[in-house]
């Protein structure tokens, strides 16, 4: 797992990052997310992306800011690094059932449960918790065509096309991230 920093200007990515938290925050058991989320096409996939963000005077740089770290090598510090604690993916087709994918209604806001797994996980204070939520995790997984298609294996060029995904955050469809918090 590596510093999720590259994703933070992509505009397929929205992310939710909370204030500085003024108490350590132990999180134990199992992460979920359950989001609603929409998408002009007929499949999509959604990844989400639980991140402990380092504070920015973690500690002091190892390396002059004035030169910063040689090409192809990241910043000797830890300064705003983003740990990645828990990530997964979850295809549309296969929302209702594993057995029998169907394709998605275009636009029609859905409920994704989304299992991040057993997590045990310290957040320390003065650290910051981030969701990501993106469409894509290429290259880790395949590439969604965006289009029902009955194998994404056998996806042509043709069967790709482009997409928007929503998330939706209001009353009627509360997307959240259920964190089983120990006192």
């Amino acid at each position: 797992m590596q510093d999720q920093r590259f994703v933070d200007q992509r505009p397929d990515v929205v992310t939710f990052v909370s204030v500085p938290l003024d108490h350590d925050l132990t999180v134990t058991g199992e992460v979920a997310a359950d989001l609603f989320v929409s998408t002009s096409g007929t499949d999509a996939d959604v990844v989400v992306k639980l991140i402990d963000v380092y504070p920015e005077d973690a500690q002091p740089n190892s390396w002059d800011p004035e030169s910063g770290p040689a090409p192809g090598q990241y910043a000797r510090s830890v300064n705003g690094y983003e740990l990645p604690i828990a990530m997964e993916v979850r295809r549309g087709r296969y929302l209702a059932s594993y057995e029998h994918p169907h394709p998605l209604t275009p636009n029609a806001p859905l409920e994704w449960k989304i299992p991040l797994r057993d997590r045990d996980h310290v957040f320390l204070k003065g650290h910051r918790l981030m969701v990501q939520v993106q469409s894509t995790w290429f290259p880790l997984i395949d590439r969604n065509p965006q289009k029902f298609v009955p194998s994404i294996y056998g996806a042509t060029a043709a069967d790709f096309i482009k997409a928007t995904q929503r998330v939706y955050c209001s009353p009627t469809l509360p997307s959240h991230i259920a964190l089983p918090v120990v006192p």
